[in-house]
């Protein structure tokens, strides 16, 4: 073992976020002074199944203050880690989930997710190598479809049962070009379009550049919406080339006494089969391309059925959160033909990654989200393991920026995925 890759320190501070909640900071040093920093937090849509995160708990920071997995990492991870060699991740991430017998409950998720991504970023400085090439090695060269945002919210059809005043969120999937820079192109000129048409009805803008439509706006359901999309895509001369991309997190409308969705698109409750058809209905009437969480955190079958019966990607998040057994039963059952990748929802980089493998092997596409911390570095996941698609992410943040630098960074190596990284019939 080269004793300059051992690890001298790891440390880490609590840091605010653009959601408003508190995140972790991890840090890690090698002896050679490579070093390595790295964000998590929670989202917006928080699946029941995801990882355990460490709080403070009381009325600090209302119960959701980061300082005692911060002091984990501080003491017990930084004692777990140090001296062990960074390039190796999986060994140090089975540190870190052996600390207590079960890491994720003894020092929280949060802080191994926060470390374990650090140590990956440390890795990839040790060796002087992108952090795309450090994950995937020389074939990491494949761009994937991204999507610039349109709008969010649902508070306007009575906001769900668990609402989070933040969903369902929409996007413009940028997929039939033939480079990230085209793709990226698209996604500002129709998003320069939209915004327009979000302006005049004084529809505000988020901080994440989403719109928040709030009730009156458009009548009756979300359709009048994805009408207007399907416009600005026609009025960009995007037609067949750009589609409509939803994450419904329906989980959060979904009351499980009555077994009915509420305020989902729509202001009056459906049942599971009304949803159905509804879903089926706009799919085939606008140009959606991939729709996320369809239904509730654990209903397989409905996911399976619609799956069955559209000729689109249909994406599991709260469905998997990126744990290996959960889309290991979404494959049995033909759930979904995507998964969504989100590093910081299950833990560790290794089992993050772990999953994606499966995914791919199983003959599902992968599409990373950056929602939990990742920021620019979820370019470089995308690329390292050959992501076929990713939310968002076209323009307006510092990973577009980032995709486009790889992009250039390969020269000719560099492919894009285009219409072939979207799973569905329609696409073949």
């Amino acid at each position: 073992m080269n004793s300059k890759n051992c690890i001298k320190k790891v440390h880490a501070i609590q840091v605010y976020t653009r959601r408003h909640v508190l995140g972790i900071k991890a840090f890690v040093e090698t002896e050679g002074g490579a070093k390595g920093q790295a964000e998590c937090s929670a989202g917006v849509s928080i699946g029941s199944h995801e990882v355990h995160f460490e709080y403070d708990g009381g009325t600090r920071w209302g119960g959701k203050g980061c300082t005692k997995a911060v002091n984990s990492i501080n003491t017990v991870i930084n004692d777990t880690l140090r001296g062990m060699d960074v390039t190796n991740q999986y060994e140090l991430d089975r540190a870190m989930l052996q600390i207590g017998g079960d890491g994720k409950n003894a020092v929280g998720g949060n802080a191994i997710a926060a470390v374990s991504a650090a140590c990956l970023k440390a890795g990839a400085a040790a060796l002087e190598i992108p952090l795309y090439r450090y994950i995937g090695g020389e074939r990491a060269c494949m761009l994937p479809v991204p999507g610039a945002p349109a709008y969010s919210g649902g508070e306007r059809w009575g906001g769900g049962v668990h609402p989070t005043g933040n969903k369902p969120t929409t996007a413009f999937q940028c997929y039939d070009f033939g480079s990230f820079a085209e793709a990226s192109y698209a996604g500002w000129e129709v998003y320069r379009i939209w915004e327009e048409e979000m302006f005049k009805r004084d529809i505000p803008e988020t901080d994440a550049f989403f719109f928040k439509i709030q009730k009156g706006k458009f009548k009756d359901s979300d359709e009048g919406i994805f009408e207007l999309m399907a416009d600005c895509i026609r009025k960009a001369g995007y037609e067949n080339k750009v589609g409509i991309q939803i994450d419904f997190a329906a989980d959060t409308y979904y009351d499980r006494e009555t077994k009915l969705y509420r305020g989902l698109l729509y202001e009056k409750p459906r049942d599971r089969d009304e949803l159905m058809d509804y879903y089926i209905k706009i799919i085939r009437t606008y140009p959606f391309v991939s729709v996320e969480d369809p239904f509730y955190e654990d209903d397989y079958e409905s996911h399976a059925l619609l799956t069955s019966k559209v000729d689109i990607q249909v994406v599991g998040d709260d469905l998997y959160t990126t744990m290996r057994e959960r889309v290991q039963k979404g494959v049995l059952l033909g759930a979904t033909n995507a998964m969504l990748l989100k590093v910081n929802q299950v833990g560790s980089i290794t089992e993050a990654l772990e999953a994606a493998r499966f995914a791919h092997e199983s003959g599902l596409a992968v599409m990373p989200c950056e929602s939990r911390g990742e920021d620019q570095d979820i370019a470089d996941y995308c690329v390292g393991i050959g992501a076929e698609s990713v939310r968002e992410m076209a323009v307006l943040n510092k990973a577009a920026n980032r995709f486009l630098e790889i992009e250039e960074e390969l020269g000719g190596r560099a492919q894009f995925w285009g219409k072939k990284g979207l799973k569905g019939k329609k696409f073949q």
